[in-house]
């Protein structure tokens, strides 16, 4: 599964990465976000792709109520078509999350150590994200995403046996695209990223309380 990011990318190099069109929202450094905080996404409005603030864990729009939210931070790459919380989002609503890396974390009696997941050369990794515009009873309305997941690859499976779909470049204007709805298409897209295009090293455990944010939460210990 991803259940904390780091997103620490100039918007500079997000104009440049996805072709954006200028846009009011900016990227603050974040090296600790957890499910219910909200970042920027990428998304296609049908001609420009725009970068857009919305919250982690995705609430339907058929939903009554925000606790589903919880329950819904990933959504599984071979189920993501038939789940009534993601089937439309699969379908209309896709989104890129733009990250510098992610934690996992390993398990030895009792004490949770994360691990910092990135790519090689410290390169952005383009998440595939759907997203639901919800409206709450009482007239309120938000934005909000999930994580699509796929099998681990060697690197990560002794952490753990999922892992975020990491979208190769090439890969990122088909998953934005309005034109495709149909979401066998887009079943090449969820393989494993490669292994030996991944690192990763211990960090404090620090991380592990996701109200402490700073840049010592990738350093490596």
């Amino acid at each position: 599964m991803c259940g904390r990011f780091v997103t620490m990318i100039p918007y500079e190099e997000l104009k440049q990465l996805f072709d954006l069109t200028e846009s009011s929202t900016r990227i603050e450094p974040k090296y600790n976000v957890a499910p219910a905080q909200q970042v920027s996404v990428v998304r296609s409005n049908g001609e420009h792709n725009v970068l857009t603030p919305m919250r982690w864990g995705l609430i339907p729009a058929w939903s009554k109520d925000a606790s589903i939210a919880g329950h819904t931070i990933n959504a599984r790459c071979e189920t993501v078509a038939e789940k009534p919380s993601f089937r439309h989002a699969i379908k209309y609503n896709r989104c890129i999350i733009p990250i510098s890396g992610f934690y996992e974390w390993s398990h030895s009696g009792g004490t949770k150590t994360p691990h910092y997941i990135y790519l090689t050369e410290n390169v952005p990794m383009s998440l595939a994200g759907i997203w639901e515009h919800w409206k709450a009873p009482d007239g309120g309305e938000m934005e909000t995403f999930s994580i699509v997941t796929t099998t681990s690859n060697s690197l990560i499976q002794p952490l753990h046996d999922r892992m975020p779909v990491i979208l190769q470049p090439a890969d990122c204007d088909l998953w934005l695209s309005k034109n495709v709805h149909n979401p066998h298409e887009l079943t090449p897209l969820y393989q494993p990223y490669p292994a030996d295009e991944m690192m990763l090293h211990e960090v404090s455990r620090l991380v592990n309380n996701t109200r402490f944010d700073s840049p010592s939460c990738i350093e490596k210990v």
